[in-house]
């Protein structure tokens, strides 16, 4: 008779060693779906800056090209775009153009997959240390079928890729402690500083799970291990140089826009009840909730490493707060945090199921098939809701009806992206009406600034109508111009002054 219980997953290791595949190719498959897609189903700004900034260094990389003209525009697309983190990804995907025989943005997912599906083995094996085989995977599931994981580590940034080294950092950094050899010392300064040298802001949850493991491995007399310099060297060099000494002014810059100017946000319960909502729209609150009582449970060096990830996201959290309930991308490391947890909170229901009678020991099975299937339906769902593929004609078309060498200012998406990446033009931007622009306590006077902003424009180009609804000043000005051209999703207004 098949007994489920704790001890026959943990003596069958063909079992569970099938189980775990079968769940990274579920993760790995549900990444894939509507593959070739336009890269705007997620943050579509964010993703169309890394396909601009792709683009320039494939380019770059032709060396010699018969369309010299599309080569500068490429190049400065990328200028234009600004240089946030180190292009990783970007230059991965460029080369990848290379070996392809073209542009396709699409590579990119199956990168940041490929990443995400890999380093979830770290999340099995690290949950499996800290509760049981079956939490484990039962983690794993979280973590690779979560609808938001599954839209979010495909897209194209460096997030995901982010996020992958800093799960296989934090596996290392456990390992040291439960071994406190060089090759995992080595291993955690490498990873970990990799992590931050994509991008910075994990260095939160990675200094907080860092020192919380190093006092709870060697206590206050951590500073006279050789290990500990190493790792803290290594962790810290790489963005230390690329962020602060290489170009300094960026980082103040960064730093006083998005955490000076809005910290007031922070003494307000507004803030924390939208930060919580928001999270409760990604993970589900209930889940966040028993991963966080599972950190309370856990054995002694994972509740440590538990509670210096999540004082990380604290601090995180209260650093960049406008980011904490309107930038979902921003919780991606997240996820690995709360699979974690949940590793020793729901350990007990395996131990108490597998005492049950046979009826019910399958009927907790098909329970958790049931959960498993439904949510990798609805991420399936989300991911082939929307069909993008008509937006490169759309932006063509709107590309060919600007005169060539006409000088055009533009209320429009993402900040001119679509424009320049489908299109190949680029344009001057009318400000936008945005919630950070309310907080900021800054608003735009059409009527008085339109002769401004528009000194020297031949053309203004309108495709973001819904935004033109919120400026009906403009909309009105506007109404007073002839129309050069006119098509789906655009109209094309002529500024010069008539003879």
């Amino acid at each position: 008779m098949t007994n489920f219980s704790l001890s026959r997953i943990q003596s069958t290791p063909w079992l569970w060693r099938l189980i775990l595949i079968g769940l990274l190719a579920l993760g790995l498959l549900l990444r894939l779906v509507d593959l070739t897609d336009e890269p705007l189903d997620f943050h579509s700004t964010r993703q169309l800056r890394n396909v601009l900034v792709a683009r320039g260094i494939y380019y770059e990389l032709l060396q010699s090209t018969t369309d010299q003209p599309k080569a500068e525009l490429a190049a400065s697309f990328q200028r234009t775009v600004g240089q946030y983190e180190p292009p990783v990804i970007e230059s991965l995907v460029g080369w990848t153009y290379i070996w392809t025989g073209g542009e396709h943005p699409w590579i990119a997912r199956i990168y940041n997959a490929l990443f995400w599906v890999l380093a979830g083995i770290a999340i099995f094996d690290l949950a499996r240390r800290m509760a049981s085989i079956e939490a484990g995977l039962a983690s794993l599931a979280y973590y690779l079928i979560l609808p938001f994981s599954v839209q979010a580590s495909r897209s194209f940034q460096p997030d995901p890729l982010m996020t992958a080294a800093f799960i296989l950092g934090i596996y290392c950094l456990y390992r040291w402690s439960e071994t406190q050899t060089w090759k995992w010392a080595i291993l955690t300064g490498l990873l970990t500083g990799m992590a931050t040298l994509i991008k910075i802001v994990i260095a939160f949850l990675i200094g907080g799970a860092a020192v919380a493991i190093v006092l709870y491995t060697l206590g206050r007399r951590f500073w006279k291990s050789p290990q500990v310099w190493a790792i803290t060297i290594l962790m810290i060099t790489p963005a230390l140089g690329y962020y602060v000494i290489r170009d300094p002014g960026r980082s103040s810059e960064y730093f006083f826009a998005w955490t000076v100017d809005l910290i007031k946000l922070v003494t307000t319960t507004q803030f924390y009840s939208s930060w919580l909502g928001f999270l409760g729209s990604l993970f589900g609150l209930g889940i966040l909730f028993v991963s966080l009582a599972g950190m309370l449970v856990a054995p002694s060096r994972g509740r440590l490493l538990l509670l210096g990830l999540w004082t990380g996201y604290l601090g995180y959290g209260l650093t960049l707060p406008f980011q904490m309930y309107t930038h979902s991308y921003y919780h991606l490391q997240l996820i690995p945090v709360a699979a974690l947890g949940l590793a020793p909170a729901i350990r007990p229901f395996f131990e108490f199921a597998a005492q049950q009678e046979r009826f019910w020991r399958f009927a907790f099975i098909g329970l958790a098939i049931a959960v498993l299937g439904y949510q990798s339906w609805v991420a399936r769902s989300i991911l082939v809701a929307e069909d993008f593929r008509h937006e490169p004609a759309v932006w063509t078309e709107i590309g060919q009806a600007i005169p060539p060498d006409a000088k055009v200012i533009g209320l429009t998406q993402d900040y001119g992206y679509r424009l320049m990446v489908y299109g190949w033009r680029k344009i001057s931007i009318w400000p936008l009406s945005t919630q950070l622009k309310e907080i900021r306590g800054g608003s735009l006077d059409a009527e008085n600034k339109f002769n401004d902003l528009t000194e020297g424009k031949e053309y203004f180009l309108v495709t973001a109508f819904g935004q033109l609804d919120k400026q009906p000043v403009l909309e009105k000005i506007l109404d007073e111009y002839p129309i050069a051209a006119e098509g789906e999703g655009y109209i094309l207004y002529d500024l010069q002054p008539w003879e």
